[in-house]
């Protein structure tokens, strides 16, 4: 995965929730196109199957999952999602979970924004094989 646009973007200074921003599309794109690339289905079904994928309780989980996976640079990012201060309450959800999706979510952000296109497919070859077991 290439980054879309050619824009300077210095990774290192944006906050854990601009990175999350980003990373909530990413994250939502790869799963939508996996699952359209699996098989022709009825596109409510796809709808079913990506929300079941990209909720937070899901999110959280797969991070859990894939903890001891993950680099020393990448679990901070993590917990710098996880302790950032949101704005508004998580809704239909435990806030546990929704701080720990928003982590996951800055890390998909800043390695899609570093570029690291190889790495981000090595997360989420692990976040699918982990829910298929």
């Amino acid at each position: 995965m290439e980054k879309l646009t050619e824009t300077k973007c210095d990774v290192n200074m944006l906050s854990p929730l601009n990175l999350a921003f980003i990373g909530d599309t990413v994250f939502d794109l790869f799963v939508r196109e996996r699952l359209v690339c699996e098989a022709n289905r009825p596109v409510s079904k796809l709808h079913n199957k990506a929300a079941s994928m990209v909720k937070a309780s899901a999110q959280a989980e797969a991070v859990e999952k894939i903890r001891d996976r993950l680099t020393e640079q990448e679990q901070s990012i993590i917990r710098r999602g996880r302790n950032a201060h949101v704005n508004h309450k998580a809704k239909n959800m435990s806030e546990a979970d929704y701080h720990l999706a928003t982590g996951l979510e800055a890390l998909i952000g800043y390695l899609y924004l570093k570029g690291e296109t190889e790495r981000l497919n090595e997360i989420f070859g692990m976040i699918i094989q982990e829910e298929k077991e």
